[in-house]
Parts: structure tokens; sequence; C-alpha cells
């Protein structure tokens, strides 16, 4: 089986149990996003200076796998993924607040004005701040699908983001320290 199906020629992609959706419908947005977060996330893995980034990026890039099969559920269908899958849970958000009281509590929020995104000169800094601005447009486009036919009507999907894009801006300052 190759990986040029030609399904996609037509303008359409595939979600699961057999949808087909527009690749510019929302839904197909929101998956994309948290795609290319995850995408985003790689080289900040391969060059993370510090232990608690590759911890962070390493646990959270399979939860995203998780959070893009619930996206990829066409509504309705949300029972039958969670049977196979399960939920999306809080956990991961209360994992998330954790690493925010334990990255605060280190010192990464201890920066005067606006962060420069690579004023620091740390590449794994800047990697972190394009994928915390990855995690936004993800963010963004799940709550576009709120008080739509489209819903996702896992909430957690949405604080997960929120907190996860605070992690990110978190670990950017954290790998700067690293280097001072």
């Amino acid at each position: 089986m190759s990986i040029a199906t030609r399904r996609g020629d037509q303008g359409e992609t595939d979600l699961l149990f057999g949808c087909r959706l527009a690749k510019s419908h929302p839904r197909v947005h929101a998956l994309g996003a948290v795609d290319e977060l995850n995408a985003a996330l790689g080289p900040l893995r391969v060059a993370a200076l510090r232990t608690e980034t590759r911890e962070v990026v390493s646990t959270v890039q399979p939860w995203l796998i998780t959070l893009m099969g619930e996206l990829a559920t066409p509504p309705g269908e949300e029972q039958r993924y969670a049977a196979k899958h399960g939920p999306f849970d809080e956990g991961k958000v209360t994992w998330l607040d954790e690493w925010v009281a334990k990255l605060e509590a280190g010192g990464a929020l201890q920066i005067k004005g606006w962060a420069l995104p690579g004023e620091a000169g740390v590449m794994t800094g800047a990697y972190a701040d394009l994928a915390r601005v990855a995690c936004r447009r993800a963010e963004r486009n799940v709550v576009d699908l709120m008080g739509t036919d489209q819903e996702v009507p896992n909430v957690v999907i949405m604080r997960f983001l929120n907190r996860l894009a605070d992690v990110l801006w978190l670990l950017a300052r954290w790998e700067e320290m690293g280097m001072k």
C-alpha cells in the first residue's frame, strides 16, 4: 500500500469511521494545526538542552496523536472512538499544571517585560516559542468549532491546548536560562 492513495486529489480528506470532509473544513484546519504543533515539537525534542524539556515534549507528542484522533472523530461517533482509545482526560491538564508550577518555581518566570523570541540566542528557546504559537493556532481552531455542528464535546482538549501553550512559553525561557 502506498502513501499516495490519490483520495485527496479532489480536495477532500478522510476522517475516522469513513467520514470525508473538504480539506478547507474547520475540523480539518483544527486537525492540521495540531499536526503542525506536533511537528514543531520535533526540533525542540531533538535539540533540547534541558532534560525537563525533553521529558515534557516526549510525553506530550503521543498525547497529541490521541487528541488528533478525537478531532478526527465525526460528531456522533465520540463513544465509538472512546470505546477503543479512551477519552482525552483531565489528568493531562493536571500534569501540565504541575509543570507550570515546577518551571515557575525553577525561575522560568523571572523575566522583565516582553520575551522576544530568539533574543537570547538560544535555538531551543526559539523552537519552544515556535511550538507555542503553533499550539495557540490549534487552540483557536478548536475554539472555532464551538457553537457549530462540528463542536468537539470534550472540553478538556481546549484546556489542554491552552495549558500546553503556557508550558511551552515557560520551556522557552527555561531553555534560555540553561545557557546563562
